[in-house]
């Protein structure tokens, strides 16, 4: 409205910024202390996920699975021998979902 204050919104609102870029910053300190295969390897966990999600949905959406799957896999491949001890159960997690896909696909009649 003309004529009100509106100094009070505007520090709120530097106020919410400065809070949440020191936030940001205090994330991405405690983040550059994690080994970079911990940080991939729970990315990859979370792509796992989002297939399961897609594959598990009434009705089950492959084409979204398979993207999931498919990241999974570019990863997972493409970064042999980088991903530390998790690697070997991350495959196995790979060779599970892709199992699941094909079973689900082959019930819908695909």
């Amino acid at each position: 409205m003309p004529g009100e204050d509106t100094n009070h919104d505007t520090e709120f609102d530097e106020a919410a910024f400065e809070a949440a870029e020191a936030a940001m910053r205090e994330s991405r300190e405690r983040l550059a202390e994690v080994p970079a295969e911990v940080v991939i390897c729970n990315h990859v966990m979370g792509l796992y996920e989002l297939a399961a999600i897609h594959l598990s949905a009434e009705p089950p959406s492959l084409r979204e699975a398979a993207l999931a799957i498919d990241a999974v896999a570019c990863l997972l491949e493409g970064l042999e021998g980088r991903l530390g001890a998790d690697a070997e159960t991350l495959m196995n997690a790979l060779l599970n979902i892709r199992l699941a896909f094909v079973q689900i696909k082959n019930a819908q009649g695909g």
